[in-house]
């Protein structure tokens, strides 16, 4: 954009740090939705588990906000090189925010029909899980706002151990419903609520994965390591 008044190159970068400054925002509301769905679950906090879903109108109103904004500077501003892989990952990191806000609005919904078991499995192995996934998610969202790319790579390493968690207690659940029907509903509840964190944790590294093409213009292998199993990117 050398040629470009001043003024006109102005505005353009207002753009893109209000488009930075939307999805940064998107990305703090859908981090504080998580992290009150699992206080809702594991602590059973009922006022935890209204905040999520509320907090779920202003995650969408912000995806369409920065959706409009980013195809309004494609179409007007036609950006090249980084700039260019910032909005496309920016269009893309906001569809992951938006399933995040809803997994999460998904689990405070679960939150007080799920039960502790009596045995091994407890919410111990829950507590676990959703510590990961936090972490991961918080780091994905650190590596977009500072357009960190290793933090991204170190994000896009570590979904094994979370897939990991996730297929041992989904094993042990199965193995507590077959050995006493009563438990079936709080394991199917349990199932649930971790699957959703799985699907929150996969997200996150889908956000790295955005984050380290708009940095370095390269992109990561399409499948990645999976508790000892390729996993197709998302």
């Amino acid at each position: 954009m050398g040629n470009e008044p001043a003024h006109t190159v102005t505005r353009y970068d207002q753009e893109l740090d209000r488009l930075r400054g939307l999805v940064a925002r998107m990305g703090g509301l859908v981090e504080r939705q998580t992290a009150r769905a699992i206080a809702a679950v594991v602590d059973q906090d009922e006022e935890a588990a209204l905040e999520p879903p509320e907090l779920d109108v202003e995650v969408d109103a912000l995806e369409r906000e920065a959706e409009s904004l980013a195809i309004r500077i494609l179409a007007l501003r036609a950006p090249m090189a980084v700039d260019l892989r910032v909005i496309i990952a920016v269009l893309k990191i906001t569809g992951d925010f938006e399933r995040i806000g809803d997994y999460a609005s998904s689990i405070a919904r679960r939150a007080l029909k799920v039960e502790p078991l009596d045995g091994a499995l407890s919410f111990g192995a829950l507590r676990n899980m959703a510590r990961l996934v936090q972490e991961n998610l918080h780091s994905a969202i650190e590596a977009m706002v500072n357009n960190d790319s290793e933090c991204a790579m170190q994000v896009w390493g570590s979904d094994t151990a979370i897939d990991e968690l996730y297929t041992a207690m989904f094993r042990e659940l199965v193995t507590y419903m077959m050995e006493d029907p009563r438990k079936i509903s709080p394991c199917i509840h349990l199932l649930f609520v971790a699957k959703n964190l799985e699907r929150i944790g996969d997200h996150a590294t889908n956000i790295a994965e955005r984050v380290y093409y708009a940095v370095t213009g390269e992109m990561l292998p399409a499948l990645r390591p999976r508790g000892g199993a390729a996993k197709k990117s998302g």
